[in-house]
């Protein structure tokens, strides 16, 4: 009987020395998450840093090509994916845009197909880029050190777009200005819901109908009057990113080709 309270003393070391481990293979775990987290935010800053550094002959540009549409051609030699650039002044928004068979690749590789936390921005699988469609439907992500679509949360505010009306994106074939016609937070919508704005769904328009049904329902989202529209046949470019405030919460902004 008398060694009960000595058995009891040592189980209950035992238990704290079991407890103490745990704790500290805990914190070893969270210290190497942290760190991965910070490295893998580092290395996609720094690999998207490096497209200022594309080298280029400067001697083959012309009012046709551009140094957009020559770094399309460039980074195309690692990566046929490659099929554009988008820029937008006042943002850091000034990237490549891939394209590939589905839309789920690109969300967790860099334009060199790396796995990438950030991703990419990528063009929707169903754009046809031999024969041309409707709406250049582009995805990014937001990303907290302010990389790839976090940017283009700054056209929530009506004075920023007043001052950055614009969007630069080229191809192999043009480098076109476009001009932004609506700007609008949505959602991706469960299936059972009807008569709901699903943008995401529209590339091409089989006729006149669908596209101006786009375009309406797009101005009529739009969170501030641009006073700026899109007629049948108007190229057309949708930029898509995550929006926090609501689940599945998108930010979409519109623009048209300004035909010269």
């Amino acid at each position: 009987m008398r060694n009960k309270p000595k058995h009891a003393k040592m189980k209950k070391k035992k238990l704290k020395k079991i407890i103490l481990i745990i704790l500290i293979v805990i914190f070893i775990v969270c210290i190497i998450y942290i760190a991965n987290t910070f490295y893998s935010d580092y290395k996609d800053v720094k690999d998207y840093e490096k497209l200022n550094n594309i080298l280029i002959d400067t001697s083959k540009v012309t009012q046709t090509r551009t140094e957009k549409m020559l770094k399309i051609e460039e980074l195309q030699k690692d990566n046929s994916d490659v099929i554009g650039w988008l820029q937008i002044e006042g943002t850091k928004i000034n990237y490549p845009v891939v394209q590939t068979t589905n839309n789920d690749f690109y969300l967790n590789h860099n334009y060199k197909k790396d796995e990438s936390e950030a991703g990419s921005l990528f063009l929707d699988k169903d754009f046809d880029l031999e024969n041309g469609s409707s709406n250049y439907l582009i995805y990014g992500h937001r990303h907290k050190k302010g990389i790839m679509f976090e940017d283009l949360i700054k056209y929530a505010e009506e004075d920023f777009y007043k001052e950055h009306t614009k969007i630069q994106f080229a191809t192999t074939n043009e480098d076109a200005t476009y001009e932004i016609l609506a700007v609008f937070y949505s959602r991706v919508y469960y299936k059972r819901e009807k008569n709901v704005f699903r943008y995401y769904y529209f590339v091409n328009a089989n006729n006149e109908d669908e596209y101006n049904d786009y375009v309406n329902n797009a101005k009529k989202a739009s969170i501030y009057d641009t006073g700026v529209t899109a007629k049948y046949g108007d190229q057309l470019l949708t930029l898509s990113t995550c929006e926090y405030s609501q689940k599945n919460g998108r930010f979409v902004v519109v623009a048209k080709k300004v035909t010269k």
